[in-house]
This record gives structure tokens, sequence and C-alpha cells, in this order.
């Protein structure tokens, strides 16, 4: 079977002609669940509060319009032991239907801030 890519030239080094094919895109690679888009932004929220580009979370949240209570549920998120953050990161993509994890499910989880807890109650979710 024969497979048809898009053709085009761009200037390579010193000036010369390249050909490059650009590669269709894939038929339907899902969307990422919600929950792990709030996952990383919570990490990526904290190194913004660390490394002095933000003050704290409420200016977070003001340069956000949100609340300050959504963003601090957003921010408990970092609560969640290590292999349970990296679990909602590699959760699967949803091609269709709703998600497998949602962030109001991981506010039962996050109450506790003893691992062991968390990791019983993740078990039962995922």
């Amino acid at each position: 079977m024969k497979t048809q890519h898009e053709v085009y030239f761009t200037r390579g080094q010193c000036g010369h002609s390249e050909l490059k094919t650009r590669e269709p895109p894939p038929e339907n690679p899902g969307r990422l669940q919600r929950v792990t888009k709030l996952m990383a932004l919570a990490i990526r929220f904290d190194q913004l509060i660390q490394n002095g580009g933000v003050e704290d979370q409420g200016e977070i949240a003001r340069l956000g319009h949100v609340t300050p209570t959504r963003l601090s549920q957003i921010m408990g998120l970092l609560s969640l032991a290590p292999d349970i953050q990296e679990a909602i990161l590699t959760l699967p993509r949803v091609h269709e239907g709703r998600e497998s994890v949602t962030e109001r499910d991981l506010r039962n989880v996050t109450r506790s801030l003893a691992w062991s807890v968390q990791r019983a109650v993740w078990g039962e979710l995922a």
C-alpha cells in the first residue's frame, strides 16, 4: 500500500534547496484528559512561584481570571504522591466519551496528606 505525502522545498545550508515531506496528521490522536492538563498547570504554576516569576497564588489567580478557591483546588494536586502525579500525567488520551478521572474525583484523594491513604483511594478510582 502506497502512502502519499505532501512535498515542499525549503532553503537548506548554504542556500541550497531541500526537498521535504509533510506527513499527514494521525487519524484521531484523541485529546488529553482535563485532569492531565490541570496537573501540568499546577506543576508549572509552582515552578513560576519558586522561580520568582510570580509573587504568589493570588497573583496567578488574578492573571488567570480565576477565583483563589479554584486555584487552590488546582494547586492541591501538588500534594498527591509522586507516583499518582505521574499516573495522572500519563493517563491515556480520550478518543470519545467521558474521561476516566476528573479533578472532582481527585479531591477525595487530596483530602489526606498520607501517601499510603492517597494510594488506596487512587486505587479505587483507577
